[in-house]
């Protein structure tokens, strides 16, 4: 069975990228695929230093966070758009699951090998497209296979009443789906 860790880079509650997320999230059920949903709020953190590492060791948070990507063999991952890039936070957890430790001797020993669909959501014309080069970029560095098809939706604030989670926009929902459910695909 595909086994899929699902998360955003976006550290708010009910953000817009967690809210597409949860669609795409849909997507890879439909196809049969077993997947988590993981917070990163629950894997604090601090700045990445080497120095600290030596000194105090490596982070426990970052461990754990280490252990649930090592457990599975694909990401669906959304990512917001700060400053034409990925969100500081968000690049910090992935800078301390790609280092090596005393239980997982390589670098990007969790990242290597699998599979990995990527999408953003923002209210502007853009829909956040900026950070997914990077994040792309990032991906493949540690040697995950990141599908050509990505998402980035735009004018985001309009495609949900409110502060709810249902999409009112049908043609991006399918979008959505189908990136899950190609993620699926891909691995099998």
């Amino acid at each position: 069975m595909v086994k899929v860790l699902a998360f955003t880079g976006s550290y708010r509650k009910n953000s817009y990228n967690g809210r597409v997320l949860n669609i795409a999230v849909n997507g890879v059920r439909e196809v049969g695929g077993d997947v988590t949903v993981l917070d990163l709020n629950d894997y604090p953190m601090p700045a990445y230093n080497h120095d600290d590492v030596e000194k105090k060791g490596f982070d426990d948070a970052a461990i754990r966070f280490q252990d649930v990507l090592n457990g599975h063999n694909a990401f669906l991952i959304a990512s917001p758009e700060y400053n034409g890039s990925l969100p500081g936070g968000f690049k910090n957890a992935i800078d301390w699951a790609s280092r090596a430790n005393d239980k997982y001797k390589m670098s990007y020993e969790v990242f290597k090998g699998k599979t990995a669909a990527i999408m953003t959501a923002a209210p502007g014309q853009f829909g956040g497209l900026r950070c997914l080069g990077d994040l792309r970029g990032v991906l493949t560095i540690m040697g995950v296979n990141v599908l050509p098809n990505e998402i980035a939706v735009t004018f985001v604030g309009q495609k949900f009443d409110g502060d709810g989670i249902e999409m009112n926009d049908e043609k991006t929902k399918k979008l959505l789906e189908n990136l899950g459910a190609s993620l699926v695909a891909a691995v099998k």
